[in-house]
């Protein structure tokens, strides 16, 4: 039998309370629709409350709710005893009419777990995540101690012990990052360095650096605060924000959110939680992200591989998201290329770079996102027309990734001897790139054996740059071929000293010195020469090196780079990044108790105890786009125009 106190701790139900609501009951997404989109979601707190309640509705109702206000339902606690990180409980169920509050002095915690058991069958699901959160609560003998979710601290502690020292430091330090917003986990912030009292916006949760975050949880078993993440960066999403009176497309996910504590409106003794998302507009630089709403969409797939909900993804509102994410990135503008135009600064590299136009890094991720929307859609008649497009999309963008950025020995001479000027429908050099632009660094830097994807292509310009990201998931998402991803490996291994040496990863290779890191950079003093992101090491980049060596079934790469991180990573606090050619030294203003640092670490030694879990992350071709993309080759463009009405007149 539970304690009393136990029991009033982890779940308190209001006498009389109203009927619980089922997300799949279709008058719920009903309400949701008609719910206004442009108000916070917020989770209120009363100082004089001493109980967590619960009224009728699961913890993550406000997230369902999709981005609304419900008047008179939220958290009420007590913010001395600082229950705000006590994750809260509930039963959902359907018209349940009567349900008094439970408590085990009534005699009624045996009934609650019998009847919540019974419950949970609803749908075809038992103690499935959308239907019954609380899945088995009992009696630890011994000690009393309550197990959660069918492991108890006990327990854990005797995993954690098989760990090696500077895992379960990592895992100590990740589980310390995590933010709570109406008692529940939704993120991790981007840095917990108690030796900086600069935060900046490190205290935030960002999607990018989340990501890795995330995986490690999934991987580890920890789904909830994962789907938490998805649903409430997606009611972030309908938000409209804007730059000197300009607002975003629809559709663009934030960089990073904020769980902020307000005075609640009209009552001076109670507060409220609200999610104050970042879309750029507050950002050094002010510049908004692209990649966010790729890795919500990465993630999301990832999620639903793992934990077997396919149900946060079939939902209504999240379908929706899918769709406003890729009509936002498959909208036509001037750009004739299949590749996503941006500006400087929309991904990881998020300053100034020289990466804007159409950097590698979103064009892998892009396809990605695309292979991994393409697998999450359900099919109904209003898709039929973004499944079109987004099939036409995938096959331009791998062909003209695979033909026109790829580079080796071999590629290298053969721009060496472009001819420039041409004009016709089969030239040959046909961005018209002058063969003076191979840097002097890469006729000496380019083995025999191995290639790469390059950083950058733009008409009379290639970015030879090695960037490690968009060359790790191109390997990933199967944009590259597969010689051209054991080309890529090979020329990691054969470059190890320039790319890994003292602590992998180089985020790029080589950096920009002198007079062209002036101009390139505008002088900023962040971006030296072998620091961030010009040619620092990162070592966040070994989770992704780690997927795109167990695709390619050479894990013994990822293993070696590893090893090399292990030497110095926790001695070093876990930084950020590392400076100098070699990566000796800790980055000049890198933070400590860097969040990406610690779970990219986690997430690469859990893929390698156990690589058939990688497979959440990896997609691969179906046959239908190979043929495709066999048959945009061997198709003759003068030919294709040729079909065209010759009597068709024009107006000019």
């Amino acid at each position: 039998m539970l304690s009393t106190g136990t029991v009033e701790a982890v779940l308190h139900f209001s006498s009389g309370a109203s009927p619980h609501i089922l997300w799949s009951d279709p008058s719920f997404f009903r309400l949701g629709a008609r719910l206004s989109s442009n108000s916070p979601v917020n989770c209120r707190k009363r100082r004089d409350s001493m109980k967590v309640k619960v009224y009728g509705l699961s913890r993550t109702l406000l997230s369902d709710a999709g981005n609304c206000r419900l008047e008179g339902i939220g958290c009420y606690h007590n913010r001395k005893k600082g229950i705000n990180r006590l994750k809260l409980v509930c039963c959902k169920s359907q018209h349940v009419e009567g349900l008094g509050e439970i408590t085990a002095k009534d005699g009624n915690a045996n009934w609650f777990l019998d009847s919540a058991k019974d419950l949970s069958a609803l749908n075809g699901m038992v103690n499935g995540p959308d239907i019954l959160e609380f899945q088995e609560v009992q009696q630890h003998e011994g000690n009393g101690s309550l197990i959660l979710n069918g492991a108890s601290r006990e327990e854990n502690r005797v995993q954690s012990a098989q760990f090696d020292p500077i895992e379960e430091e990592a895992w100590d330090l990740l589980r310390d990052s995590i933010v709570y917003y109406c008692g529940s986990p939704v993120g991790t912030i981007a840095a917990n360095d108690p030796t900086s009292s600069n935060v900046l916006n490190y205290d935030q949760v960002f999607i990018r650096d989340f990501i890795p975050s995330g995986i490690a949880f999934l991987l580890k078993g920890e789904y909830d605060i994962v789907r938490n993440f998805i649903l409430h960066t997606l009611q972030l999403q309908s938000w409209e924000k804007t730059m000197d009176c300009h607002s975003p497309g629809q559709g663009l996910m934030p960089a990073s959110f904020k769980v902020r504590t307000v005075p609640l409106d009209g009552d001076d003794s109670a507060t409220e939680e609200v999610l104050d998302p970042d879309f750029g507009e507050a950002a050094i630089g002010r510049v908004a992200p692209v990649d966010s709403g790729l890795w919500w969409i990465i993630l999301l797939r990832a999620y639903g591989k793992i934990s077997g909900d396919r149900s946060v993804q079939e939902r209504i509102d999240v379908q929706t998201g899918i769709k406003m994410i890729l009509r936002l990135c498959l909208a036509d503008g001037f750009d004739m290329f299949p590749t996503l135009l941006v500006t400087d600064g929309p991904c990881m590299i998020d300053r100034r770079m020289g990466i804007h136009g159409h950097p590698l890094e979103i064009q892998a991720l892009f396809y990605s996102a695309l292979l991994c929307a393409r697998e999450m859609l359900a099919p109904e008649d209003g898709s039929a027309d973004l499944l079109r497009a987004l099939n036409n999309r995938l096959v331009a963008l791998s062909f003209h990734i695979r033909e026109y950025y790829w580079t080796d020995l071999k590629k290298l001479n053969e721009i060496y001897r472009y001819k420039t000027e041409e004009y016709s429908y089969d030239a040959v050099n046909k961005f018209n790139i002058y063969p003076d632009q191979i840097p002097p660094w890469l006729v000496e830097w380019m083995p025999n054996k191995g290639g790469y994807l390059i950083g950058n292509l733009q008409p009379a310009h290639m970015d030879f740059r090695f960037f490690s990201l968009g060359n790790f998931w191109s390997v990933v998402s199967g944009l590259a071929t597969t010689d051209q991803s054991h080309a890529i490996l090979d020329l990691i291994e054969a470059k190890w000293t320039d790319l890994v040496a003292d602590m992998p990863f180089k985020i790029c290779y080589p950096a920009l010195e002198g007079q062209e890191w002036q101009i390139i950079t505008g002088s900023d003093p962040k971006n030296t020469p072998w620091s961030y992101h010009n040619a620092g090491s990162w070592p966040t980049l070994l989770w992704q090196l780690t997927v795109a060596c167990i695709k390619m079934n050479r894990p013994d790469i990822a293993a070696r780079a590893v090893e090399v991180a292990e030497r110095r990573i926790a001695k070093d606090r876990w930084p950020e990044y590392y400076d100098t050619k070699k990566g000796r030294f800790m980055g000049k203003q890198a933070r400590l108790y860097q969040t990406w640092s610690i779970a990219g670490f986690l997430v690469a030694k859990l893929l390698l105890k156990d690589p058939a879990s990688a497979k959440i992350l990896i997609t691969d071709e179906d046959s239908e786009l190979i043929n495709a993309f066999s048959c945009m080759i061997s198709a003759n463009p003068r030919r294709m125009r040729g079909r065209k009405n010759p009597k068709q007149t024009y107006i000019v």
